[in-house]
């Protein structure tokens, strides 16, 4: 293993051996001094070294961990340390003790490194016994310090800001073990004086909602009188470490009414003068004090009220028809889990609306109690209080006047013992053997309607016996409780109580939090790791951080369950301080006006109160900052590995894509948008490693896309038994921002692949900016990290969200089917230091039908983890992964490949538009339109389609919207436009999220259908969105399969679609909705946009790769113009307009604006050039005209003024990249009027030639060879080929094109000859204006006549020269 350096501990204990343990096995080496024997001894054992003193145990060290607070050792332990040592403090000691010290460090080191700690080993079930440390510090404190940490523990918590963290949140946690400790021994006195037994109370209790650690935990030792009971929990030590609580609140001027209270009844325990004993215990303190024998009760003979409800339900009699009164949340839940049970059931509720909604599930309905008693076997009643029971049991038709003699009641309404067993006299004086069963249920509305209730029942056995198959129905946990009716109501009176002080506690544990400046997410997750959780705590402080008070459970509801066990209280002689604090709390709410809204939101007393906010939303945090304080990365790529562990598995992977954007990290991967098993078993013969299936789910309700999933996952199954040898495992691909159908898509996939070992979800994606860190999932915006639930995906209309939490987002999705308590993770820290072997393992450690989460902040981390689950596939475990598209290239092992581009493709010089649709309505999207707008407006054109007018009027407006813009379409593609249909930008949405998917849907159908109608084949097709790009494949452009060729940009796939769509050969890009920054999509439509004009140096390099020559030919007017590009589109050839100095003199601007209107509408690549510029103000001029090159002609000048003439306009062109032809020697002969005689000319000198090009910078060069200007004599052309190899020779050398005037008349051999020898660019004018002037001698009808004549003639010479040149086809 590798060395990481030296840790020094300054003190041990316990907990520190622990520590030390996990640091000496990550590879550190660790060094200590401790006085206590027995304690070094240990660390001796464990590998460490023993230090002399503290100074030795300093000496040398990265870091240095103080467990002592004696300044002595302090001091010499850091006296002779090294600036950058990190110093870590236990957070024994008080927050301002710490920060001191800090203060003292700052000062004598530079830089100080000063971070605190709070280390415990954790009592949740899903990290029982492991090491978690909270720490605070500085940023660069917390950088440096988070190695060492991170090896000292399983679970971090990082708190930046300065110093203290730790010790705070062992004061919140100390605070919240107070309080529940009090609250468990006025619970289990209540309990006895009810005459519950103690041991009944627990094992209930410690099952139900009412249940804390210390009640669990601590309270059968208490029962037990256990001698030596903690000393953390013995009154003196609890007074001790609660007062100091206490006074820092005090002067932070911060109530804790329920700290304080508890403090004081602790207080009055260690008052007594035997606590000093150790038989003295907190039960036997209380029992002299209250007057309660809870040890006598405890010792009694007990029994299971399992094994009675068991015998009870296996006796009960039949019950044909119940009556159910009270149809609200929990009621309405019941009575339909009855109807599920084949009971036939009369429902009455006073709210009419549910009395239809109730009937509508197949119930009954009556029009008041007494109807709906009428024949029945057993009355159910669920009302709100006592008071509605008395009037719905015997007020105006109350049910008794109906219910038939011998029926019987079960009262599951939360109501006082003393009230039901006054209840159970008033019955039997009634004269019809009319039988109660005291029933009360704990679980919430879910488990109400699901059947999954814990009932705790009490009545004579015959009311139970005739009860039983009902309450059996109802509940999975029936508890039968002794001591006749009002015992059920005692045990939950109990319940209540605990669970209203654990809300009331959790709301001040986490008020006092806020006021001491934690991260309450982080405080709460901490929290539920340690003592200090409860069920209520893990259960209703999630609704306190999202500041979500939608009322599940009332908060009145407890102002009347503390009521009742006030006044049972008071009549039974049992002073409860704790909870009768608790119900003022929840009195101050009610009377604040929340009583309607949750019970979590009785800590707005405490926000009310001091100002102090709980909400904890997730900051948004430095991206830069996060990844760099991540461990480093596992050094080894796993990619060749999981190739290898591919191959042995021989399993295709077959990816169910709720939409298309799923495959944009993949390449040479086949997309099929049809499942029939013909197809399915085409691509199994071919064996491929991995498949798509385009599933679109994502645009259809929730029964549509499970009925979609199953039928794949059963044509898949059917098609792999017809192949010799298929195997596959299917992936469901999902949105990365946490949208789409979960969990009904994954419960679909299993009901037909069968129960897997695992559920895998993994959100991440790199190049979306997707990352999953502590659990929590990511957005990358510019350089932060957003929380997912904080951005504008969460809002989605169908699938929005609150939790960006991963673990409370299956919850919240499953809809407390999986808590979140019970989701496994795999860790960064796992990925980056285990690699995959410590993935498989974890993965193999899980319980069957786990669901696990992974954390991932780079490809790296993705391909560790694909490899270790590989590894734990070939060892028979089964996973069913819900992923983004990340993973999926991981998994079967792909290696990135650069973005494609046209000229990839070939498309690169074709002229026609691109066709881009936009449908996404995600903010991302809208900035990202707006910005291609801005950016490309002068190349493209746009078609806005109003939603309101497709989705919401009348069917002849979504027609004609429709119609208009397909028409449009067409227009703007004809003339090569690149062109955008975008839906309008403002979101509509339905009252319902079914609703919200219809319009969605119409929307869709109708960019379909407007896709459908254009008729012009666009150069590429680019859909924006997930929905859009998949009904635009499948539907508009009828595919059936496609291939995955690459990515457009990083996060883009580009398809190639298959034979049987329409425009075969466009390439199809997928731009998801949620990719990519603002820009984008302009930086894509960009590259991807038709080339409105090509620059004379492109011309001249391909023609140079190509080794053929471009024609330039000189034009005068429109005819000449079109005659150019006709024969260039002819024979698919480059080539270059030319303009002389003398036709712009006659044609002025038009004829250039001609030239370059031509050249931009041209099919093939044609450029404009200025030449034979002989002025300076001429070229300057020309320079701002539009040209894409020019001709400096100083042939006329001497050498030196020819080169100082060039080099000034060479400047000036580079400047605006124009290329520069310039000319060296002088042609004889005459041009447009321009003569040079003979005894002018000159031939190139190759010396002067390699000074020119030095000198100027020029691109291209007109040589002298002995051509000229005009016509050859008679004897033909004498061409100095031997110079001209010279000169090619030196141009090749300098990157400069060589140029040869006066092409006309050169026979076809020297012409060849010369492109051989490096020509590649040829000037044309006195062949084609010959064939334009002999073509005016023939008489025409009409001057339209004449133009087409004289276009036709020179069009022939021009496309005749292109053929000699060599440019024909290559355009």
């Amino acid at each position: 293993m590798a060395f990481h350096g030296v840790v020094g501990f300054v003190g041990l204990d316990d907990l520190s051996l622990d520590l030390a343990s996990s640091l000496l096995r990550s590879g550190y080496r660790v060094q200590a001094f401790e006085t206590y024997e027995p304690l070094i001894n240990e660390f001796l054992k464990l590998g460490g070294t023993r230090c002399s003193s503290p100074k030795e145990a300093g000496k040398d060290v990265s870091a240095l961990v103080l467990l002592t607070s004696q300044a002595d050792q302090i001091n010499d332990a850091t006296s002779g340390l090294q600036n950058n040592t990190v110093l870590i403090f236990n957070s024994t000691m008080l927050p301002l003790y710490i920060k001191n010290l800090q203060t003292c460090f700052t000062a004598d080191y530079k830089p100080a490194y000063v971070v605190d700690v709070y280390a415990m080993k954790a009592v949740s079930d899903s990290l029982n016994g492991k090491i978690m440390i909270a720490s605070s510090g500085s940023s660069n404190a917390i950088l440096k310090a988070r190695p060492v940490l991170s090896a000292m523990c399983e679970k971090l918590y990082v708190f930046e800001g300065e110093v203290g963290a730790g010790s705070k949140i062992k004061m919140v946690k100390e605070l919240l073990e107070g309080i529940h400790l009090v609250a468990s021994l006025e619970a289990i006195s209540l309990g006895t004086k009810a005459g519950i037994h103690p041991w009944i109370i627990y094992d209930i209790i410690s099952n139900a909602a009412g249940n804390s650690w210390v009640f669990k935990n601590q309270v059968p030792q208490l029962l037990k009188h256990s001698k030596g009971a903690p000393k953390d929990h013995l009154p003196d030590t609890l007074v001790q470490k609660l007062g100091v609580i206490l006074n820092l609140a005090k002067s932070l001027t911060f109530p804790l009414p329920l700290l304080a209270v508890a403090h004081q009844q602790l207080i009055l325990g260690s008052s007594d003068g035997n606590t000093d004993d150790q038989d003295a215990t907190l039960i036997k303190v209380w029992e002299k004090k209250l007057g309660v024998k809870i040890s006598d009760a405890a010792n009694a003979e007990t029994y299971i009220p399992e094994q009675l409800a068991s015998h009870i339900v296996a006796k009960s009699d039949m019950v044909k028809r119940i009556g159910f009164i009270g149809l609200g949340a929990m009621g309405f839940g019941m009575a339909t889990q009855l109807l599920k049970s084949n009971f036939c059931v009369l429902g009455y509720d006073v709210y009419k609306p549910t009395l239809t909604r109730f009937a509508n599930a197949g119930g009954l309905i009556g029009s008041s109690p007494a109807e709906v008693c009428k024949d029945v076997d057993v009355l159910v009643m669920m009302v709100t209080n006592e008071a509605q029971a008395e009037s719905a049991l015997f007020g105006d038709f109350g049910a008794i006047s109906a219910l038939p003699s011998g029926a019987s009641i079960i009262l599951s309404s939360t109501v006082s013992p003393g009230f039901v067993s006054r209840l159970d006299q008033r019955l039997q004086n009634e004269g019809k053997d009319l039988k109660l069963v005291d029933a009360p249920v704990s679980g919430g509305v879910v488990r109400a309607g699901n059947g999954t209730l814990t009932i705790m029942a009490s009545g004579t056995d015959e009311a139970l016996k005739s009860t039983g198959s009902v309450l059996s129905a109802l509940s999975e946990k029936l508890y039968i409780i002794k001591g006749g009716c009002g015992a059920g109501s005692g045990v939950k009176m109990v319940n209540q109580l605990l669970a209203g002080v654990h809300i009331a506690s959790g709301a001040e544990a986490m008020a006092f939090g806020a006021r001491l400046g934690l991260n309450t997410r982080m405080l709460f997750d901490f929290i539920t790791n340690s003592e200090g959780s409860s069920w209520m705590f893990e259960n209703r402080v999630p609704h306190m951080l999202d500041n979500d008070y939608t009322p599940l459970s009332a908060l009145d509801i407890f102002v009347k369950d503390l009521g009742i066990v006030t006044h049972e209280c008071s009549i039974r002689k049992v002073p409860l301080h704790v909870s009768t604090i608790a119900h003022q709390l929840f009195l101050s709410g009610s009377a604040a006006g929340w009583g309607r809204q949750d019970d979590a939101g009785v800590v707005k007393v405490y926000e009310t109160l001091t100002g102090v906010k709980v909400e904890g939303k997730l900051p948004a945090v430095k991206k830069d900052f996060v990844l760099q304080s991540l461990p480093a990365e596992w050094p080894l790529d796993p990619i060749g590995e999981i190739q290898k562990l591919n191959q042995d598995t021989s399993k295709t992977l077959v990816v169910l894509d709720d939409d298309p954007t799923g495959t944009q990290t993949v390449h040479d991967i086949e997309v099929l948008t049809e499942w029939t098993v013909e197809s399915l078993i085409e691509q199994f013969r071919k064996s491929p490693k991995c498949f798509f299936i385009l599933t679109n789910s994502r645009a259809m309700s929730s029964d549509k896309a499970t009925a979609l999933i199953k039928d794949i996952c059963t044509n898949l199954h059917t098609a792999a038994k017809s192949v010799q040898d298929a195997d596959y495992t299917v992936v469901l691909r999902g949105d990365s921002t946490l949208r789409g159908h979960f969990p009904e898509a994954t419960d679909a996939a299993v009901s037909v692949l069968g129960e897997m070992d695992a559920w895998i979800i993994c959100p991440f994606f790199l190049q979306g900016g997707r990352y999953t860190i502590g659990d929590i999932h990511y957005v990358a915006d510019t350089d932060q990290l957003i929380p997912a639930a904080d951005t504008g995906f969460a809002k989605d209309a169908a699938f929005g969200y609150k939790s960006s939490n991963l673990r409370e987002w299956v919850e919240e999705k499953t809809a407390g089917r999986i808590p979140a308590s019970s989701v496994a993770s795999i860790s960064i820290q796992l990925l980056r230091e285990g690699g995959p072997d410590a993935v498989c393992e974890h993965l193999c450690s899980l319980q069957k039908g786990s669901t696990c989460i992974v954390n991932a902040a780079s490809e790296r981390d993705m391909a560790v983890f694909a490899a270790g689950m590989i590894k734990a596939q070939l060892k028979g475990k089964q996973f069913l992964c819900r992923t983004a598209a990340s993973f999926v290239s991981a998994r079967i092992g792909i290696i990135p490949k650069a973005p494609i581009l046209p000229k990839d493709l070939g498309i690169n010089k074709e002229r026609n538009g691109g066709l881009i649709v936009v449908g996404s309505y995600v903010a991302k999207t809208t900035k990202q339109v707006e910005e291609l707008k801005l950016q490309c407006g002068q190349i493209l054109r746009s078609i806005e389609v109003s939603v309101a007018k497709v989705a919401m009027r009348s069917a002849e407006e979504r027609e004609e919207e429709i119609s208009t813009a397909a028409e449009m379409a067409d227009i703007f593609l004809a003339a090569q436009n690149d062109t955008l249909i975008v839906t309008s930008r403002e979101l509509i949405t339905g009252k319902s999220p079914s609703e919200s998917l219809e319009i969605n849907f119409k929307v869709s159908s109708a960019l379909v259908e407007i896709v459908r109608r254009i008729t012009k084949r666009p150069r590429y097709i680019l859909a924006k969105g997930g929905i859009t790009s998949s009904d635009l494949a499948t539907k508009a452009l009828e595919a059936k399969c496609a291939k995955i060729v690459g990515q457009a940009l990083p996060g883009v796939p580009l398809w190639q679609l298959g034979p049987e769509s329409r425009h075969l050969g466009v390439p199809y890009i997928v731009f998801p909705g949620n990719v990519g920054d603002s820009g984008a999509l302009a930086e894509l439509v960009k590259s991807w946009a038709r080339p409105i004009r090509f620059s004379t140096k492109e011309l001249l390099l391909n023609a140079e790769k190509g080794g053929y020559a471009v024609g330039a030919f000189n034009v005068y007017n429109l005819e000449g113009v079109e005659a150019v590009v006709a024969a260039a589109e002819e024979q698919q050839s480059p080539a270059i307009l030319q303009i002389h100095p003398g036709a712009l003199k006659q044609g002025g601007m038009p004829l250039i604006a001609c030239c370059i209107s031509a050249a931009e509408q041209a099919s093939v690549p044609i450029t404009v050039h200025f030449d034979h510029g002989t002025s300076k103000q001429d070229l300057v001029t020309a320079l701002e005209l539009g040209f894409d090159s020019v001709m400096v002609d100083g042939s006329h000048l001497s050498f030196t003024e020819n080169v100082s003439y060039t080099r000034f306009i060479t400047f000036l062109a580079h400047s605006k990249g124009l290329l520069v032809e310039a000319e060296l020697g002088r042609l004889s002969g005459t041009e447009d009027d321009l003569t040079v005689e003979d005894y002018e000319a000159r031939l190139t000198d190759v010396k002067q030639a390699q000074e020119f090009i030095d000198e100027t910078g020029i691109d291209a060069l007109a040589v002298c060879i002995g051509n000229v200007h005009g016509k050859y004599p008679a004897s033909g052309p004498n061409l100095r080929l031997d110079l001209l190899k010279e000169l090619h020779a030196l141009s090749s050398k300098k990157g400069v094109f060589l140029v040869l005037h006066g092409a006309s008349g050169v026979p076809k051999e020297l012409v060849k000859g010369c492109i051989e020898l490096g020509v590649r660019k040829f000037n044309v004018n006195t062949e084609v204006r010959k064939a334009y002037m002999d073509s005016l001698s023939n008489s025409k009808k009409d001057l339209v006549h004449v133009m087409e004549s004289a276009k036709q003639a020179m069009k022939a010479v021009i496309a005749e020269k292109m053929i000699l040149f060599g440019s024909a086809g290559k355009a």
